[in-house]
């Protein structure tokens, strides 16, 4: 057991707790060895006199109303609250809630020491917690959760479309993200099949419906699959293949609309919790990312890693089709294509090459015989 993997002796609960210790360190040791955590939260059963933000305070449901304003309270010292009941839990922490409906077992508040310890954030932690069943650590030396029936639902989410998304491949091979039209109709040309039009600079409507149209144009000339990011109203008046859209949109985007008019939706999950939200609204393909660090947009969270894009693979290959995004260059392709994923976004690889169809071609070699059609 590597120092990483040591529990015994560190503030994990308050108040101090051997068994619980105990048993977070045992569920531990059967997760692999990740980096230590930059972040050491506490678990607290009772309330510490001075909470801050590394504690994480559980509450039972039925004693909300009682604490009620000392949850307040803790919240705004920066403090975490964990509402547990028997049908899942909530936490309530950096202004944001993260209701989640599940089994909670025996052991989940030793599992989620544990996976806070591999460094995942305190709502991802919580969700891999409410997947973990008793006895996990016994029964292979990889205890990873990886199946998609023992995750919890995130609650409070609005309806899904009736009418599913249509869907993609399930191998949609190199997906280049472009800035403009003119680049979507070069790499078109080049033989890549899927793209994405990405504006992100305020523009006329008429202009920014004109570089959509031209852009899912190429794509029809190219029998390419064009996305477009974000701007979901004129993918619709331009009949594009599909769109790409964050976690913030599935509140504000017509979701309905855009499944009744057959076009596919990609959504962008930043960790596990982001991924269960996605997975409600049944999209086309779900974007894992950020793998690594980016300068081309700012990221809500730190770069994911190759061992949890991994993880992530394990759980989602074969749910619905998953493609890496974040950092990715022609040096790192083969090792993201060696966790499983079978399709990865890249950016400046394309636009910032030298040679950009000598570069496309070389990002396609990498994906070997893996067939995008």
């Amino acid at each position: 057991m590597t120092d990483t993997l040591k529990l015994t002796g560190r503030d994990l609960f308050w108040p101090p707790a051997d068994e619980l210790t105990e048993a977070a360190e045992r569920i531990r040791a059967r997760l692999g060895d990740w980096p230590p955590t930059h972040a050491p939260w506490r678990i607290c059963l009772t309330a510490p006199d001075a909470p801050n933000g590394g504690d994480l305070l559980v509450v039972a449901d039925e004693q909300h109303q009682q604490y009620g304003e000392q949850i307040a309270r803790w919240l705004v010292q920066g403090a975490g609250v964990i509402e547990a009941g028997k049908n899942g839990a909530t936490l309530h922490l950096g202004g944001e809630r993260y209701r989640l409906e599940g089994q909670l077992a025996e052991d989940w508040l030793a599992a989620l020491a544990a996976f806070l310890d591999c460094g995942f954030d305190p709502h991802d932690a919580l969700v891999l917690a409410l997947a973990w069943r008793d006895g996990d650590e016994k029964r292979a030396a990889d205890a990873w959760p990886t199946d998609i029936a023992r995750f919890p639902r995130v609650a409070g989410l609005p309806a899904a479309p009736s009418q599913p998304f249509a869907p993609c491949p399930h191998d949609l091979g190199l997906y280049p993200v472009l800035p403009t039209a003119e680049w979507v109709e070069r790499v078109a040309g080049f033989g890549v099949k899927t793209i994405q039009l990405r504006r992100k600079s305020a523009e006329p409507a008429a202009e920014l419906a004109s570089e959509i149209a031209r852009a899912v144009a190429a794509g029809r000339k190219h029998d390419a699959r064009v996305f477009i990011n974000d701007h979901w109203r004129a993918a619709l008046e331009a009949g594009a293949y599909g769109v790409h859209l964050g976690q913030e949109d599935v509140h504000t985007a017509d979701l309905h609309a855009i499944a009744a008019a057959g076009l596919r939706l990609g959504l962008s999950t930043h960790g596990y919790y982001e991924m269960l939200t996605a997975l409600h609204f049944r999209p086309s393909y779900i974007a894992l990312g950020a793998v690594f660090a980016t300068t081309t947009k700012v990221m809500p969270t730190a770069p994911q890693g190759l061992a949890r894009l991994a993880r992530y693979v394990r759980l989602l290959d074969g749910v619905v089709p998953i493609l890496a995004i974040g950092g990715i260059s022609g040096d790192v392709l083969p090792a993201v294509l060696a966790t499983g994923v079978r399709s990865a976004a890249v950016v400046r690889a394309v636009i910032e090459a030298a040679d950009p169809a000598a570069a496309v071609a070389s990002l396609q070699k990498a994906f070997g015989s893996r067939s995008s059609d």
